[in-house]
């Protein structure tokens, strides 16, 4: 298959509720793939896209044959959509987080999936700041590192009203925090520093009016004694314009210096015994969501198909993402910390 040879990569996609619009423009923008349908159980909402529109799944992969489906629907629905999927023979899938309701759920899935590729759309590693950030730790420019700090302040979770008028769902998830959010950072910190080897929680609920928690603290420990902290609290702020750009503010320390990431996005080097830091990356200037991260997924995943580029987050891998999200809630539920056994996912 190739992009160059002729027709573009046929895309359909499950899925129409808030966060598809980010999907949807990605793939508009995209030369080498195309949407051909979009399906939902409101049919209303699938034809609002602008494409062929179902409501009914199997039905959309009999008629339009898909070369990749993409599942942009909570995770409730992820298994029935992934093996209905795989039961049409569809090669290539992009699954949104978190994935599927469990980890035995996600490993069944797995199991099933007899050659089916599937990516797991967790896009905050490809934020440009993080990219940047992983690049400058590969070139050594803060040292040895030490520890990482990312604190989460969105600033939306307070009152009876929190989340109702994007992700109402939010409200009604018994895990929330950590299964919804904070897999963001359990990915990235992978991806910054390496598989981690214990993890210590310590979480709360704040907000009466959702079901799961809302704040905590979950200590990391990486390869070469290096420690990361995500710090999370959904109903304070950060300095920003936009709190859902990079929704709170990193600082990543080594025997060199330091990086920081600003709520604007931008990325600044300060070298050890100097006051003023360098700026490595501008603030972001892109209106949608995370610095474009979505697209950037998207583009890696088609580039994968196409060319063969080797593929992130694959979903045996991402197996080792909820493997430390399940460590995280015994933590909190048993206050100790936890051995993460590194074994295959």
């Amino acid at each position: 298959m190739s992009a160059t040879a002729g027709t573009p990569l046929r895309v359909a996609c499950l899925g129409a509720g808030y966060f598809s619009r980010f999907h949807y423009d990605s793939w508009a923008r995209m030369p080498a793939a195309a949407v051909v349908a979009a399906c939902d159980t409101d049919i209303d909402r699938a034809r609002a896209t602008g494409h062929r529109a179902y409501d009914d799944l199997a039905t959309m992969l009999r008629a339009e044959r898909p070369d990749l489906l993409d599942i942009i629907v909570p995770p409730a629905a992820h298994a029935t959509a992934l093996r209905t999927a795989i039961a049409h023979g569809v090669s290539w899938i992009i699954c949104q987080k978190p994935f599927c309701r469990d980890l035995p759920e996600a490993r069944a899935i797995m199991a099933e999936a007899r050659g089916t590729v599937i990516v797991v759309h967790e896009n905050f590693r490809f934020q440009p700041w993080y990219r940047r950030v992983k690049s400058a730790l590969d070139d050594g420019l803060i040292g040895d590192v030490q520890q990482l700090t990312f604190r989460l302040r969105p600033g939306d979770g307070q009152g009876p009203a929190a989340y109702l008028d994007r992700q109402p769902y939010f409200q009604q998830m018994e895990r929330f925090l950590i299964h919804e959010t904070a897999v963001h950072w359990i990915d990235t910190f992978r991806y910054l520093l390496g598989e981690p080897t214990h993890v210590y929680a310590d979480l709360r609920r704040l907000n009466p009016a959702i079901r799961g928690e809302d704040a905590g603290y979950v200590l990391f420990d990486h390869p070469q004694g290096v420690r990361a902290l995500f710090d999370g609290n959904r109903h304070l702020d950060h300095a920003a314009d936009n709190l859902r750009r990079t929704m709170g503010e990193a600082l990543i320390e080594g025997t060199r210096g330091n990086l920081s990431i600003l709520g604007d996005g931008s990325v600044w080097l300060r070298l050890k015994g100097k006051v003023d830091p360098e700026q490595l990356l501008a603030p972001d200037r892109w209106d949608g969501f995370g610095g474009d991260c979505v697209h950037a997924l998207q583009s890696h995943v088609v580039a994968g198909i196409l060319e063969g580029a080797p593929l992130e987050n694959l979903a045996p891998d991402y197996i080792s993402v909820m493997e430390i999200e399940r460590a995280i809630y015994a933590s909190a539920e048993r206050g100790q910390k936890m051995v993460l056994d590194g074994r295959a996912r």
